[in-house]
C-alpha cells in the first residue's frame, strides 16, 4: 500500500526542494523570468494486465524527485511537462486565445517495467493515455483554482486531481493574486422564476362541462441494488476496502439509481487517506476517505455524468465528515439515509457498510452502527413526547397561578 502523503516541490530549471501541501512548480525561461507556475496534487490509478490474462492496479502519485525536462512557454502556449520515477511523465498543454487561455490535454506516460508500482507485468512496454481537461476559459492574468476532487476517469487510467492553482502564462516575472475559480467551487445561486400575470378565461354559457384535468404522478424509483466494491494494492493480495451499499444520486432535481451492474471499482489504500472510485455507463463516482490515526470519514465526494436525458453534471465537495467510526472498524447503516452534498446534489443511501481502513482477509471488522440503526433510536419519540407533556403541564400550572393572582386581586378591591 501506498501512503498518500502531502508535500510540496518547488523546482527551478529542474531542481526540486521539498516542502509541503502538494506538488509546487515554478518554470523559467531563457532570462530567468518565470513564464509557468502550478501547484496541484495528483493520484494515478493503472489497471494493466499480468500473467494469465488477469489484471492487477498500480497506485502511484506525482513523487518529490522529478524534473521539468520538455517544458516550454510561448507567446500562445505552453506545456507543463513532469518527469518522474524510470520513464514516467505527465503533461498538460495550455493555449491562449487574446485574453483567455485553456488546457488542451493531459498527457500520461507510464513505464510497465517498474516493478515497484507494476509488479509482475505481463508487458514492459511504456503507455501514453491522454485526456480532455475541463480547464477552460481562464484569464490570460489570472492563475487557475480548483480546490475540489476532480477525477478523470479512462478505460484503463484514472486521474485524481485537487488543490488545482495554475498560471500558464505568467508576465513580468511575478504570478497573479487574481483567481478564475472552477465550476465546482462557485456556489450555485438560485434565481427564483418571475411569473407573468394571467389572464382570467371568458366565461361562456355553454351547458358542456369541462373535464376535470388529471395530472400524472411521479413514477417512484425502486430501491436501488446494493453493489459489492473492493480495492486491491495488486491482483495476488485481498482487499484493502471493501464497501457495500445501494446507492441513488439527486442532481438537477432528477434522481436515479447507481446501478452496480457493469460498474467498475478501483482506488488507492493509504495510512492517511484511501480513495475509491467507482465508473458506471453514465456516472462516475470519487469517494476520499481520511484517517486521523484514532477515526475514519468520507471527506470528500465527487460525482460526474449525466442524466437520464443526456444533461451534463459535475458536483464536489471536499470538506465532508460523514460515515465516521473508529479505525480498524467499519461503519453500517441499514437504514435509508439522505446527504445534502452541493446545492445541486443529494445522497441517498441503502444497507450501506464501508471499511476503508485496517481491513483484516478482505473481510469487515466489527461494525460500528449509525443512530437509525441503533437501540436507542426509538427511544427519540418517546423523549420528545415526554418534553412536550412536560411543557404543557408547565403551561397549565402557569396558567392556574395567574388566574389564582388574578381572582385575589379582584377581591382586595
Amino acid at each position: 500500500m501506498y501512503r498518500y502523503a502531502s508535500f510540496v516541490l518547488f523546482l527551478a530549471f529542474g531542481i526540486a526542494v521539498q516542502r509541503s501541501n502538494g506538488t509546487e512548480v515554478t518554470v523559467k525561461d531563457d532570462n530567468d523570468n518565470i513564464c509557468l507556475y502550478a501547484k496541484l496534487m495528483v493520484n494515478f490509478t493503472v489497471s494493466y494486465e499480468v500473467a494469465g490474462n488477469t489484471s492487477a492496479t498500480g497506485m502511484f502519485e506525482l513523487p518529490v524527485d522529478v524534473s521539468t525536462n520538455g517544458s516550454t512557454c510561448k507567446n500562445t502556449s505552453s506545456t507543463l511537462k513532469l518527469n518522474f520515477g524510470p520513464g514516467h511523465s505527465w503533461s498538460v498543454n495550455f493555449t491562449a486565445n487574446g485574453k483567455m487561455y485553456h488546457a488542451d490535454t493531459i498527457t500520461l506516460s507510464y513505464n510497465l517495467s517498474d516493478a515497484t508500482i507494476f509488479p509482475n507485468s505481463a508487458s514492459n512496454d511504456t503507455k501514453v493515455v491522454t485526456a480532455e481537461t475541463q480547464i477552460t476559459n481562464v484569464g490570460i492574468d489570472t492563475c487557475y483554482s480548483c480546490r475540489s476532487v476532480d477525477t478523470i476517469a479512462g478505460k484503463s487510467v484514472n486521474q485524481t486531481l485537487w488543490n488545482v492553482l495554475i498560471q500558464a502564462f505568467v508576465s513580468n516575472n511575478s504570478t497573479s493574486e487574481n483567481i478564475t475559480s472552477c465550476a465546482a467551487d462557485v456556489p450555485v445561486t438560485t434565481v427564483a422564476p418571475t411569473t407573468r400575470p394571467t389572464t382570467a378565461a371568458p366565461v361562456t354559457n355553454s351547458s358542456t362541462t369541462a373535464p376535470t384535468p388529471t395530472t400524472t404522478p411521479t413514477p417512484t424509483l425502486p430501491t436501488p441494488a446494493t453493489g459489492r466494491y473492493d480495492v486491491k494494492p495488486d491482483q495476488n493480495s485481498t482487499a484493502c476496502l471493501i464497501a457495500e451499499f445501494g446507492l441513488r444520486i439527486g442532481v438537477k432535481n432528477v434522481e436515479m439509481n447507481f446501478e452496480p451492474n457493469g460498474t467498475t471499482s478501483s482506488g488507492s489504500c493509504g495510512v492517511d487517506s484511501s480513495q475509491l472510485v467507482l465508473v458506471s455507463n453514465a456516472v462516475t463516482i470519487t469517494l476520499t476517505f481520511l484517517n486521523d490515526t484514532k477515526k475514519f470519514h468520507l471527506h470528500a465526494l465527487n460525482v460526474t455524468g449525466k442524466t437520464s436525458s443526456g444533461v451534463a453534471f459535475s458536483e464536489a465537495n471536499t470538506n465532508l465528515s460523514l460515515w465516521e467510526a473508529a479505525v480498524g472498524s467499519s461503519y453500517m447503516c441499514n437504514k435509508e439515509q439522505n446527504y445534502t452534498i452541493t446545492g445541486l446534489l443529494t445522497l441517498y443511501t441503502f444497507d450501506l457498510r464501508v471499511q476503508p481502513f485496517g481491513v483484516n482477509k478482505g473481510v469487515f471488522s466489527t461494525a460500528e452502527e449509525c443512530f437509525l440503526d441503533s437501540d436507542l433510536s426509538f427511544l427519540v419519540p418517546i423523549a420528545v413526547g415526554v418534553a412536550l407533556s412536560f411543557l404543557i403541564i408547565l403551561v397549565l400550572i402557569s396558567y392556574l397561578i395567574g388566574r389564582r393572582k388574578s381572582r385575589t386581586g379582584y377581591q382586595s378591591v
